[in-house]
């Protein structure tokens, strides 16, 4: 995907083209084709001479990469310029390329696209604000909806609105947003999607500290985002600079980004904006697929394309999942999924040394670039693969995962990790092995109901794992149970 927006161009190359893509190569050159525009509406030589040389770089490397298909789409600043034209054909004759260009309601539609492709069934507004223009849009677990809109409130245009008076600034982007902004008429929720206001993101994380350091799927009450966007709306460069993880790259137009987020937030009043790494380009991705690879789980396919090409025998995945598939009564849906993802994960990194894999891998998961998860998901999923290598839920874990996880929560992962590591203690992570038992968590005890253990004999090692998911479960007994009497007990 060549991505030639108003004040970047990013190329970036994906592995493959599925429900969730991992980008193997991801570049931008800051062109500033907005910036290039002139008074009578046209892009000047020299910003149609910078986007091309970077484009003409990207296809290039592209090419020597060997990938089978290249998609090139322009959005604002492109649509808008009188010569926008001029520029395509340009990009054409040097690269034999072929530019779309969007429509403002297009790129709305296919930004939503991006979040619904990044989210578990999301339901709310969306607002993408890029170099020239911000979309909003709605979607409804798996739809975009008929509300969408395209305004010329990008980082660009609002910063040069601030160079004449910031609360002028604040009056014409309210009379835009009143004008065109659909109401929130879904769940409370805005998706903030963007550099500008990813980078606000990456200063609260920072700001705070926060175990996760990944903004996408970060989530933050309105009023606090909104409190956050107002102060930096005000700082000078120079304070933008001191700010705890900027990037250098959006300094100068920070504050710009987070007004808009200061006044979209005011007319809209949702409880939560959740940041999304999603946009534009994923979106037109997951458009291009089938209906059917369109509603898997991109949580599942995520950790599936990780958790299984590595694992020493694939199929013990599914294996684990049927086997775990009652230990949890009432399990929801949402639940489930984290479940399964686990059981996907499961033997991640049997490869690494036995003393770090349980802290490797609960340190990779938290900043794992997954989609379809919350961050109190992802804690979930650290804390099961952790306590699966047979890692301590001390005192550290229990404090980068306190502010994600209730301890009910916590100790739902532990159990899950537990008796994922018993699963494979006691089959060898053989699929056949493992379904020649049951695993009950009753009141009183722990039961591992083998069904067959003249062909599977006991062992110490097994029953010490027993006693560790008997311990995560807070009950007094673990028993092996063989035809129904007990054949050993710890």
């Amino acid at each position: 995907m060549i991505d030639i927006g108003s004040n970047s161009i990013r190329l970036v190359v994906y592995d493959d083209l599925s429900r969730a893509p991992f980008p193997r190569f991801n570049e931008k050159a800051l062109c500033t084709l907005s910036a290039g525009l002139d008074e009578d509406g046209n892009l000047s030589d020299e910003a149609i001479s910078a986007a091309v040389h970077a484009i003409a770089r990207f296809h290039a490397a592209a090419k020597a990469m060997n990938v089978r298909r290249i998609d090139a789409l322009a959005t604002e600043a492109t649509r808008r310029a009188l010569n926008g034209s001029t520029l395509v054909e340009t990009i054409r004759e040097r690269t034999g390329l072929e530019t779309r260009v969007l429509s403002g309601e297009e790129e709305a539609t296919y930004t939503s696209y991006g979040v619904i492709s990044g989210f578990f069934q999301p339901r709310g507004l969306v607002g993408d604000i890029g170099g020239g223009s911000l979309e909003v849009a709605e979607v409804v677990g798996d739809h975009v909806g008929e509300r969408m809109t395209s305004m010329p409130l990008g980082t660009l245009p609002v910063k040069k609105l601030m160079t004449e008076n910031v609360d002028t600034a604040k009056k014409k982007i309210d009379a835009l947003l009143q004008q065109n902004l659909p109401p929130l008429l879904t769940d409370p929720v805005f998706y903030a999607i963007g550099g500008g206001w990813r980078a606000l993101a990456r200063v609260h994380i920072a700001m705070h500290g926060l175990p996760v350091n990944v903004v996408h799927g970060y989530e933050m009450p309105a009023n606090e985002a909104r409190a956050l966007a107002k102060k930096i709306a005000r700082m000078s460069p120079e304070q933008v600079a001191d700010l705890p993880d900027v990037p250098g790259r959006r300094i100068d137009t920070l504050p710009a980004s987070a007004l808009v987020m200061s006044r979209v937030l005011r007319n809209l009043k949702p409880d939560r904006v959740v940041f999304s790494a999603y946009g534009l380009r994923e979106g037109w991705l997951y458009c291009q697929l089938d209906q059917k690879e369109q509603y898997r789980d991109p949580l599942l396919e995520g950790a599936q394309a990780i958790g299984l090409p590595t694992a020493r025998v694939p199929e013990f995945s599914k294996a684990l999942g049927d086997w775990t598939e009652g230990l949890f009564p009432g399990e929801a849906q949402s639940e489930r999924r984290l479940r399964l993802a686990a059981c996907a994960l499961t033997d991640m990194s049997w490869r690494d040394h036995p003393k770090v894999r349980a802290i490797e891998s609960f340190l990779r998961i938290l900043q794992f670039p997954f989609i379809g998860i919350s961050h109190p998901e992802r804690a979930f999923l650290a804390v099961a693969i952790l306590a699966r290598y047979g890692g301590k839920v001390d005192d550290a874990v229990k404090s980068a995962t306190r502010e994600l996880l209730s301890p009910s929560e916590l100790r739902r992962a532990e159990i899950l990790g537990r008796a994922m590591l018993l699963g494979h203690r006691f089959s060898a992570s053989v699929p056949e092995i493992l379904r020649q038992a049951n695993l009950r968590i009753e009141a009183d005890a722990v039961r591992l109901e083998v069904l067959n253990p003249e062909s599977v004999p006991d062992s110490d090692a097994t029953q010490s794992r027993l006693r560790q998911l008997a311990d995560a479960a807070g009950v007094a007994g673990a028993e092996i149970v063989s035809g129904g009497v007990p054949a050993a007990k710890s």
